[in-house]
């Protein structure tokens, strides 16, 4: 069992940045592949990014190629995603995400999930 609790969320001017964090419980973090989803308003969720376990392989959306970058320590239990050249569009709920396979989360099979975190980007 994992609990997932994210931070960081808030309000950013278009082109700015944000750094989120999802911490998780326990000390078999390290045994999960973790990453990122969001729900717009009027929206399905979207599948953002995705890390392998020792961190070697990461997976992005395209919308966010080039400007999210994805990273985790695993001494910290913590998976992070650096968001860049924020834009209006990426205003969502931010939800992390864990599972056996970081290739399961790209699929949108996931076993844990955080309760969310809100990422507001004005124009």
């Amino acid at each position: 069992q994992v609990q997932l609790v994210e931070s960081g969320g808030g309000l950013v001017q278009a082109g700015g940045s944000l750094r989120l964090s999802c911490t998780a419980s326990g000390r078999t973090f390290s045994s999960y592949a973790m990453g990122w989803f969001r729900q717009a308003p009027g929206k399905e969720r979207e599948f953002v990014s995705a890390i392998s376990l020792d961190g070697g392989r990461t997976y992005y959306g395209d919308s966010v190629k080039g400007r999210f970058t994805i990273s985790r320590d695993n001494a910290k239990n913590t998976v992070y995603l650096q968001m860049n050249s924020l834009k209006p569009e990426d205003t969502a709920v931010y939800y992390c995400a864990a599972a056996a396979r970081a290739q399961v989360l790209v699929s949108g099979h996931v076993l844990y999930w955080g309760k969310g975190t809100l990422v507001t980007v004005s124009s």
